[in-house]
């Protein structure tokens, strides 16, 4: 960890998709690490125990629950862009992949400009939760890995661009992960408790990008002089005159 100002301890978190596998996962870590207040959005709110959690009412694809969310918090300095979709369908099913672009592209593209204002006033961070699929394709969830490169590339976007708001934005490229997206799988995967401390551990670390599960992990040490990031440091240089 190079500094204390990217941990956790003390400070706001908004997790979305934060009902049940990896969003509910980093909802509990955390309060493990000792944040201040956890904002937990699902499409269908429950309680929590911990007094320091606050649960709204978010589906990322309603621009009028996005709104009130942004309208309602004062104070932000993680944003997890967590909340996601991902079936199993032919390539030729149109409507699957609207959909899948509706929830896991425009959903963190809108919600992350709504608290853009509260990120910039911290100095915050947006941690996008992708997925290896993100940079090679499962064939058996075209959809879901279409969706996913777009968001790889929202998140280089952002990165390059949310500078001029000493703002922050992380990748997180998991590997298969126990929740139920994954339950028809017959492959190893990792428990969502390991996979959220991991993120947190990257985000405290101020990692651009996050493998946190020993599948992703196997990518690390080639990634930052591979082609893919040595392609976005040469273009993040090209920003519009205006971002400059």
């Amino acid at each position: 960890m190079r500094t204390s100002e990217h941990t956790i301890a003390d400070r706001t978190v908004l997790v979305t998709g934060a009902n049940r596998g990896i969003g509910y996962a980093l909802v509990e870590a955390a309060l493990n690490r000792g944040a201040r207040r956890v904002y937990a959005g699902m499409r269908d709110p429950v309680d929590h125990p911990d007094r320091r959690v606050v649960a709204l009412p978010l589906d990322v694809t309603d621009p009028a629950q996005i709104k009130a969310v942004a309208d309602n918090i004062a104070d932000l300095d993680v944003l997890v862009n967590n909340a996601g979709l991902g079936t199993y369908e032919e390539l030729s099913d149109r409507t699957a992949l609207e959909s899948h672009l509706a929830v896991n592209l425009y959903g963190p593209y809108d919600l992350t400009l709504a608290v853009l204002p509260q990120l910039t006033a911290s100095r915050g961070h947006v941690v996008n939760i992708l997925s290896l699929a993100a940079v090679a394709s499962l064939p058996v969830m075209p959809a879901y890995s279409i969706s996913k490169a777009a968001a790889h590339s929202l998140t280089q976007a952002q990165r390059a661009l949310f500078t001029t708001h000493g703002v922050r934005v992380h990748a997180v490229l998991t590997g298969p992960v126990d929740t139920d997206m994954t339950r028809g799988l017959d492959i190893p995967k990792t428990a969502p408790a390991a996979v959220a401390h991991a993120i947190y551990d990257g985000l405290e670390a101020d990692q651009d990008d996050i493998f946190p599960d020993p599948m992703s992990a196997t990518l690390e040490p080639a990634w930052d002089s591979g082609v893919i990031r040595t392609l976005e440091r040469a273009n993040s240089a090209l920003r519009p005159a205006a971002a400059s």
